[in-house]
């Protein structure tokens, strides 16, 4: 046990693509989800929160409350499943079909070379991608704890940028080869790019 374990938020309405449920659709010839479990293989636990098809064994599925309560409602369904030990989570979208191993390990070396709260990349634009990115549990509940706080008991339609806002970051540019594995798809465009990547 090394204490790392990885969150992949599964929910969202897709409304830029129909409704369609969007982790499923297929990238280079497997589901967004599937793509994203294989970047986190080595986590000792894998938690899956939203609505998912068939997963691979040993990965548990759990719902927000209440289900469509948005990315920070999922967080803090995935964090009542980690079991105790956890130190370290990587918090994930679960439509980054070009993110790999690699990519998340660079994240977790950045952030065990710091005193920061979270590690997470850093677009060409500066932007942070804020659901690729790897926590210190303590952290992450403090984030959460403050947000809930702030919204007077709730977090139910809170923003992920909400739980940046106490937070110290580590600001990682994409180092390695390939494409940027942050590129998330919100678009039948952005699929047929990721497409292209993965060819």
């Amino acid at each position: 046990m090394t204490g790392y374990a990885a969150v992949l938020l599964a929910g969202g309405a897709a409304r830029r693509m129909g409704g369609v449920d969007k982790p499923a659709r297929p990238v280079g010839g497997r589901p967004m989800l599937h793509r994203v479990l294989a970047a986190v293989a080595d986590a000792d636990e894998r938690i899956v929160v939203g609505p998912s098809g068939p997963v691979p064994g040993g990965v548990r599925v759990t719902r927000e409350e209440p289900a469509g309560g948005g990315p920070v409602a999922a967080t803090v369904a995935g964090l009542a499943l980690l079991r105790p030990g956890t130190t370290t989570v990587a918090l994930l979208a679960a439509d980054l079909p070009l993110l790999t191993v690699a990519a998340v390990a660079e994240l977790r070396r950045a952030l065990d070379g710091s005193t920061a709260g979270l590690a997470c990349y850093v677009d060409g634009d500066g932007r942070r991608q804020q659901l690729c990115g790897v926590w210190r549990l303590p952290a992450l509940r403090a984030a959460v704890e403050r947000l809930v706080a702030e919204r007077g008991g709730t977090v139910d339609g809170a923003a992920v940028r909400g739980l940046l806002a106490g937070a110290t970051v580590r600001e990682v540019a994409w180092s390695g080869a390939g494409p940027p594995p942050w590129f998330d798809c919100d678009t039948d465009e952005d699929v047929r790019r990721a497409e292209e990547w993965t060819t």
